[in-house]
């Protein structure tokens, strides 16, 4: 159901869901980046068209209402990537 709605709402603005969803990040504001990735030049050149999207707020909110945050929500990495992380390095004192 929910990626019928998506698609429902990219054909709105003349776009694929992929390039919505992307439109939708660059438009959380500007310390938000999204890093898609692609092997295909074809899949790069979708993923630059959805610069193209101009949404006004009343969009967004459409777009956010659609997907549930419950749904997409939670931790990307398990606890045995975290204990490799940066959060937990021993890096020493930089030499002044």
């Amino acid at each position: 159901m929910l990626h019928w709605r998506m698609e429902k709402l990219a054909d709105k603005h003349g776009c694929t869901p992929a390039q919505l969803a992307l439109a939708w990040i660059l438009h959380q504001g500007d310390d938000v980046v999204p890093i898609p990735g692609t092997t295909k030049i074809k899949n790069l050149d979708n993923n630059i068209g959805s610069l193209k999207l101009k949404l006004t707020n009343e969009d967004l909110e459409e777009i956010s209402a659609v997907v549930p945050i419950n749904k997409v929500a939670g931790e990307i990495f398990g606890d045995n990537f975290i204990s490799c992380s940066w959060k937990f390095a021993n890096t020493p004192p930089k030499d002044v």
